[in-house]
């Protein structure tokens, strides 16, 4: 009999597009077919006020923590942090640099994201990545026709890791949330260049990651309808 299927939180930390290190998390969580990783990608994390703000995410849904960080003072910050949290993290680089270095007989240059070529392609993608980063759950909506794409869903239809997704390719992407009681936003009705796209998924796989979220939060957190599977079916 199969093992029924279990979901866990990775988190995935750059300070560039962020594409090398998904290829790397999905490479690893591929191996476990009864696991399933929930995505959340932090592409551009060059500053400790950007380490501070997605480590408040990760202490909401904490689970394996992979980076891709060259400047070693945000590396050792994010090593501490995960120590402190008593969650497993990885330098996803690090192993490979030290192998270079030892065969190689110097250091890294420690250039961040160098292996991206500075052309119009990569800052068509750093700009779709910045559109994405300020227009996610909901934020900015007066401009959705600037938009490639619009995603909406209720909460935990993977709105965000697909918008990074696709914004890694140059798609600007914004994604709205889809709420009991609140109607979507007027500028999206009237949008007319983005294409809008539903993302949908069963109410027991809704239920079962929101079950599993509601296990990082504080015994403050009510779930109320947030885990009520005939809300979701209404949403």
């Amino acid at each position: 009999m199969n093992k029924p299927q279990s979901f866990f939180h990775l988190h995935l930390i750059s300070d560039a597009t962020g594409e090398t290190l998904l290829a790397a998390g999905r490479a690893a969580s591929a191996q476990y077919k009864d696991a399933r990783a929930i995505e959340h990608i932090y592409p551009l994390i060059r500053t400790e006020k950007q380490i501070a703000k997605v480590f408040e995410d990760i202490e909401e849904e904490p689970g394996i923590i992979l980076y891709t960080v060259v400047d070693q003072k945000l590396a050792h910050s994010i090593d501490e942090r995960c120590a402190a949290m008593g969650l497993p993290c990885v330098s996803v680089l690090e192993p490979v640099l030290a192998v270079f270095q030892s065969y190689l007989g110097t250091p890294a240059g420690r250039r961040v994201g160098a292996q991206h070529v500075l052309d119009a392609e990569y800052f068509r993608r750093i700009d779709a990545l910045n559109f994405t980063m300020e227009h996610d759950d909901g934020q900015l909506p007066a401009n959705m026709d600037d938009a490639d794409v619009v995603l909406i869903g209720i909460s935990r239809t993977s709105k965000t890791p697909t918008s990074i997704y696709l914004a890694n390719r140059g798609i600007k992407t914004a994604n709205i949330p889809i709420v009991l009681g609140v109607p979507l936003p007027e500028s999206l009705i009237a949008a007319r260049t983005p294409l809008v796209v539903g993302l949908i998924a069963t109410a027991e796989r809704i239920s079962h990651v929101r079950q599993n979220r509601i296990l990082g939060n504080s015994a403050a957190f009510v779930p109320t309808d947030y885990v009520d599977r005939a809300a979701m079916k209404i949403a």
